[in-house]
């Protein structure tokens, strides 16, 4: 139970810090009215999502692995290292800890007309459509979590292995941001969709699916790439 609570509270933290920033800078740069710069915003919402990861993974990585990611524990599920039961348990608690986490953000901001949700056409800043969409978050995810596979499988890196997957975190962000304001975690989509209602629970499918087959990917790849390489 103790690892549920733990991905309950680091997934609540990660949309409360990583959808609030993205609210926050965008409500901010909007009422000082100012166009608002997307290269700034952007980077200001990438930080926050990645500094949030290594704050969590230092706090309770050594509880539940700091998976707060739907995507991160079906890799982990492929590749053997949860059993079906806590797969089953971790998404449970994400899904909870991000609808909670959204819900704070409605009490914080006072409206749940923006709370950091991803989407595409009128939603996205380039106008990409669903297929565009699907593509980009499969390719984010699918580098977030084969980082996340590779600097955890090696003990050695444990010291760092937190930095690792903020900055890569980040580095999705960075590129994601334009197309889809960047999701890679089902459970941080769906939480602010559920919330906010409306295009962005009708785009969503999107945002559970596409993680879920680029985590799924790293996984086989990883798999594929690691096995008998010292042969």
């Amino acid at each position: 139970m103790k690892k549920y609570v733990a991905e309950f509270i680091g997934t609540f933290v990660l949309v409360v810090f990583g959808c609030g920033s993205a609210v926050a800078a965008n409500t901010l740069l909007s009422n000082a009215g100012q166009p608002i710069p997307l290269a700034l915003s952007t980077l200001l919402i990438a930080f926050a999502f990645g500094l949030v990861i290594v704050a969590m993974a230092y706090s309770i990585g050594n509880v539940s692995g700091c998976h707060i990611n739907p995507a991160v524990s079906l890799a982990m599920l492929i590749l053997r290292k949860i059993d079906v039961k806590d797969f089953v348990g971790y998404i449970i608690a994400q899904i909870i800890g991000a609808i909670a986490g959204a819900g704070v953000l409605v009490f914080m901001f006072g409206s749940n007309a923006s709370l950091g949700t991803n989407g595409y056409g009128a939603s996205s800043a380039l106008g990409i459509n669903a297929g565009q969409a699907f593509v980009v978050e499969v390719i984010l995810t699918f580098v977030f979590v084969i980082a996340i596979i590779g600097v955890t499988s090696k003990v050695e890196n444990s010291s760092v292995a937190g930095i690792v997957i903020g900055l890569a975190l980040v580095l999705v962000h960075i590129l994601g941001i334009p197309f889809t304001g960047t999701s890679v975690n089902p459970a941080r989509s769906l939480g602010p969709a559920l919330v906010a209602g409306g295009e962005a629970i009708a785009q969503v499918w999107v945002f559970i699916l596409a993680p879920l087959v680029g985590g799924a990917l790293a996984a086989f790849v990883y798999n594929y790439i690691s096995t008998g390489k010292d042969k």
